[in-house]
Order: C-alpha cells, then sequence, then structure tokens
C-alpha cells in the first residue's frame, strides 16, 4: 500500500517598507501556489489580496519607513488551505475603528477599501497585535479539492 502525506509549502520574506517589494512577495505566492496546482484565478485574488495587506503594511504601518521591514510568511497546504500572514513594525492600530467603505459618506474617498477587498477576497481575515508592537494580519483561504473521476 502507498500513502502520499501532503506536504506544506512555505516561503518566509522579509522585506523593506518599499512599494516595488510587493511584486517580489506576489511572485513567491505564484510560485508556491502553482506548485500545489491551485487554479489561476484563485492565486489572482489571493495575490491582490496579498498586495492590499503589503501595501497597508508599508503605508500605514510602518510609515513608508525604509528601515522598517514587513515580514511575510506564505504557507501553502495543497488542497486544504493558504495561509499569508504580514507584519509590520509599526505603532498597531485597532481594526474596529476602519470606516465601512460602503457607507453612503465613504464612497467618494479615496482610500479605505483595503481591508474591505481582503475581506472578500478571503475565507478568514484577522489582526493581531505583533511582538515588534506593530500589526500581524492573517488571511486564510481554503483550498478545494480536485479528485480525479
Amino acid at each position: 500500500m502507498l500513502y502520499f502525506v501532503r506536504m506544506a509549502r512555505e516561503a518566509q520574506l522579509q522585506l523593506l517598507s518599499r512599494y516595488e517589494n510587493i511584486e517580489l512577495a506576489e511572485e513567491v505566492l505564484g510560485e508556491l501556489c502553482r506548485t500545489a496546482s491551485v487554479d489561476d484565478e484563485t492565486i489572482y485574488w489571493i495575490g491582490m489580496a496579498l498586495r492590499e495587506a503589503l501595501a497597508n503594511a508599508i503605508k500605514h504601518g510602518n510609515k513608508l519607513n525604509p528601515e522598517k521591514r514587513v515580514h511575510v510568511r506564505i504557507e501553502v497546504r495543497p488542497g486544504a488551505q493558504l495561509r499569508l500572514i504580514v507584519e509590520d513594525e509599526g505603532e498597531g492600530f485597532d481594526p474596529e475603528q476602519l470606516a465601512n467603505p460602503t457607507d453612503p459618506q465613504n464612497l467618494l474617498r479615496s482610500s479605505g477599501r483595503g481591508v474591505f477587498y481582503m475581506r472578500n477576497f478571503m475565507d478568514d481575515v484577522s489582526f493581531f497585535p505583533s511582538d515588534q508592537g506593530g500589526t500581524r494580519i492573517e488571511l486564510t483561504k481554503n483550498l478545494e479539492t480536485r479528485r480525479a473521476v
């Protein structure tokens, strides 16, 4: 009898707070997802959530300070779940204080939609204070198991 153990595929990155580094993290995410047979549409939406989380960490968390880092962990369990952890070195914030971007008074604002998008693209989005004093966001996406017929 032959058994296969599902292997987790993961990567850890420490990025300087520069917008250019978002593309690097997204490339790593894409590679891990493709090796785990995640479909292209799912990779796209997870990538959008990662971009939003990183942009928020760089802009709002680390205040564009190029000396501060954004810590990223990507974990893919094929056929089961994908988890993204993004942590900044900022001062932290209370996610309950975020304005609802769908409220009429907020519809024309040019910011405030990132967390809304992440919650729509992923199955679970949770915020925690980080060990460095900033914010850690954990994003989870359940991956479908496709069975051969």
